[in-house]
């Protein structure tokens, strides 16, 4: 929206074509997501309170969790809306990687606000049937997938780029509508999963945003993409206003999340920003780099499938309690020291991710 006041001053005073740059739109973006975060949380933690917006907590859970319950929950939805907010102000809503990547995080949200809903309202801990939510996943999952396969301008969005091997793609074709379904879908469960610590996801989730910024903007700028042999997508680089709004107002929400927790994200968030992290990811052709730096949401997700197949098959545990951040709590980690090592180890991999832009 300023976007085009900015354009329209520039006529008047030269100094306004400094908001032409992405980088410093994206500068802008971070900084309106962070202090509108900072700005409406006191207001909302009141409002979820007085409402009795609280967490319920399984009771098969860690049993130190159990003095989380009734801390306000919902506080997702103070993600999404610095994110919209900042994309709205500083980004341009012409461009359909930008749009397509704002409506599938508030659509993912929507799915996520029913199941909160429900679990805040009627008490259950497991909220919308598992069957129901994972179907709303896939039909907007696919949707999206499709409209990205439809919109393409370039050969090598439906390509699968190898990380670290130079010109190794692979050629999918419409096949990449099924790779976008299960990137968008898996991140935004992975990210659910993980969401179970103070401040364990959301961490994780402003890194690998910041990171997947960087290769919005190098992927949509001829010379560095062509200097990084590296995609170069038209347009794309407009994802950077996204990645540092995302950023933002995720960091925003965790001076409200750190460790004791004043306000949980719920499925409104997580499976929201997983929803915009694969999506990007998509977009900026780094589906495998995004498996890399979300490492911690991969090891959740499969811990989680590990303990499932192990005890039907064998009626046995792999670990004392998935997911994985819980087996760690089993075994005597304090909380803290759980998500900081998580959050440690994320940086890591977010490094080794970026690394594959000289890695080739």
């Amino acid at each position: 929206m300023l976007v085009y006041l900015t354009e329209y001053l520039q006529q008047y005073i030269s100094g306004f074509g400094v908001f032409s740059y992405i980088t410093m739109r994206a500068i802008m973006s971070i900084l309106t997501a962070l202090i509108l975060s900072f700005l409406i949380a006191p207001t909302m933690i009141r409002w979820l309170k007085r409402l009795k917006v609280g967490q319920a907590v399984r009771e098969d859970g860690p049993q130190t969790h159990l003095v989380k319950t009734g801390t306000p929950t919902m506080g997702g939805t103070m993600i999404l809306f610095s994110v919209t907010v900042g994309v709205v102000l500083w980004g341009d809503l012409s461009n359909h990687y930008l749009l397509t990547v704002t409506l599938s995080m508030l659509a993912f949200g929507i799915v996520g606000f029913i199941d909160d809903y429900k679990k805040v309202v009627y008490r259950d801990p497991n909220g919308m049937r598992a069957r129901t939510k994972y179907l709303w996943q896939s039909i907007i999952g696919f949707a999206t997938a499709v409209a990205l396969y439809m919109m393409a301008t370039v050969p090598a969005e439906t390509q699968l780029l190898i990380p670290y091997m130079k010109d190794t793609v692979i050629h999918l074709g419409a096949w990449s509508i099924l790779l976008g379904y299960f990137v968008i879908v898996g991140t935004s469960n992975a990210v659910n999963l993980t969401d179970g610590l103070d401040g364990l996801a959301i961490m994780p989730t402003v890194m690998i945003s910041a990171a997947l910024g960087v290769f919005a903007y190098l992927s949509g700028h001829v010379y560095f993409s062509d200097y990084l042999n590296i995609p170069y997508i038209p347009g794309v680089g407009e994802l950077t206003i996204f990645a540092a709004a995302l950023a933002g107002a995720g960091l925003g929400f965790l001076w409200y999340n750190a460790h004791p927790a004043q306000v949980f994200m719920g499925d409104v968030g997580s499976l929201a920003i997983g929803a915009a992290l694969g999506t990007m990811a998509l977009a900026v052709k780094q589906e495998l780099v995004l498996v890399v730096m979300g490492g911690i949401f991969v090891a959740e997700t499969v811990s989680v499938i590990l303990q499932v197949g192990s005890y039907k098959l064998r009626g046995k545990r792999i670990f004392l309690m998935a997911p994985l951040h819980h087996h760690f709590e089993q075994k005597g980690w304090h909380e803290s020291k759980v998500i900081v090592r998580f959050w440690i180890i994320t940086i890591i991999l977010v490094m080794i991710g970026l690394a594959s832009l000289k890695i080739r």
